[in-house]
């Protein structure tokens, strides 16, 4: 969660259309920094600010680069990064 203030109700959906189950599985999760980082990165010279955005850039990498095409990950993370500096 980015700001103070902030709110997030995780509502994780599961929806079955067929009777053939192998396996299914879902999940949700939300939460603060953790203050270690964010204490590891200050410590080294890094305003807050950027080791926030540091953190959030780092997290959602791992999700980007498994879409596993160049083109689409280095757009996306363009907009992230525009994102993260509003």
């Amino acid at each position: 969660m980015l700001t103070e203030g902030a709110r997030a109700d995780s509502i994780p959906n599961l929806e079955i259309e067929t009777g053939d189950i192998v396996g299914a599985g879902h999940a949700s999760a939300t939460g603060r920094f953790d203050d270690e980082q964010l204490f590891y990165l200050q410590a080294r010279g890094i305003a807050e600010d950027e080791a926030r955005r540091l953190v959030v850039l780092g997290f959602l990498m791992e999700i980007v680069q498994k879409i596993g095409v160049t083109d689409i990950e280095e757009r996306l993370v363009a907009r992230i990064e525009q994102e993260l500096a509003r």
